[in-house]
């Protein structure tokens, strides 16, 4: 069948992913028959047309009130048809039933869970859109196409065959997000890593006025998240000039202004003030100055 057979070709034929699985679950395996060849499955053909005569067209004018009922009459057709002695053979089919059952395997422990299978785009967010829901998938792979397994609970992501991760599929309002920490590039790692709490606790370690100035920055913006990529570039400062540097930068800035930007410390620490000896003078009263 067409849905089940995506290509065939003289060397090959590609299988349905989804129908693939289903008989990988059942430990069997799909083999197609030829193209315009009936006779390769013509017992199989055959029984169908009977079980149409047999049972469909018997029941046709019944009337049922209930699935439980119409599959009673169905299972009564079935077992008469079953017992049926063959037309061209000895025996009937629930006989040979009976001699190749003791080969059969046992169904598996847990019924097969249809999935869904779709190609998607890693993004630059490191994110793919499945459903207008957004997944992550490890940054290494921005821009390229990846294919998307999904089963009611879990959302799978597959790259050359292998699977790089995995997510519980979302449910409900589009757009929400589902990023995991180890899919990020280290930049974005820092950011998740680092709360308002943690640079205060950072910048008291280094002295007063760096404390003094985080806060600044964290206060003055409308969501503290905000500013922490200026909290985050405060302390690649210090790594870069040493704590004591940055304290010394810190003072001499909040000397200028009582909410120095990063930017104000840059300058001090590039140009060396930090460094200058000589106090800020505290600025004179004028009676033209309020």
């Amino acid at each position: 069948m067409k849905t089940g057979v995506e290509k065939t070709g003289r060397d090959e034929t590609v299988i349905n992913k989804t129908y693939q699985e289903m008989a990988e679950h059942y430990e069997t395996a799909v083999i197609p028959a030829r193209v315009r060849a009936p006779r390769d499955k013509a017992t199989v053909e055959g029984t169908v047309g009977i079980i149409s005569t047999w049972i469909l067209a018997a029941l046709r004018n019944g009337q049922f009130l209930s699935l439980q009922e119409l599959n009673k009459a169905i299972r009564e057709k079935l077992m008469i048809f079953l017992q049926k002695p063959f037309q061209k053979k000895d025996g009937s089919r629930q006989a040979a039933f009976a001699e190749e059952k003791p080969f059969l395997l046992p169904l598996p422990k847990s019924a097969f869970e249809l999935a869904e299978w779709k190609l998607a785009t890693v993004g630059y967010n490191y994110h793919i859109s499945v459903q207008s829901q957004n997944y992550s998938v490890p940054f290494e792979y921005i821009k390229q196409r990846v294919e998307v397994r999904q089963t009611t609970n879990t959302l799978e992501v597959l790259f050359e065959g292998n699977r790089i991760c995995a997510h519980p599929r979302l449910h409900g309002h589009p757009g929400q997000y589902s990023t995991m920490e180890s899919h990020m590039p280290p930049d974005h790692q820092k950011y998740v890593q680092w709360d308002g709490d943690r640079f205060k606790r950072w910048a008291a370690k280094v002295g007063d006025h760096t404390l003094t100035v985080v806060r600044s920055i964290l206060e003055s913006r409308k969501v503290e998240q905000q500013g922490y990529k200026a909290c985050m570039a405060l302390l690649k400062l210090a790594d870069q000039y040493s704590s004591h540097r940055l304290e010394a930068a810190c003072e001499r800035a909040l000397g200028y202004t009582q909410a120095p930007s990063f930017k104000n410390i840059q300058a001090i620490l590039r140009t060396g003030q930090d460094k200058q000896t000589d106090k800020l003078l505290p600025p004179r009263h004028h009676r033209n100055m309020d």
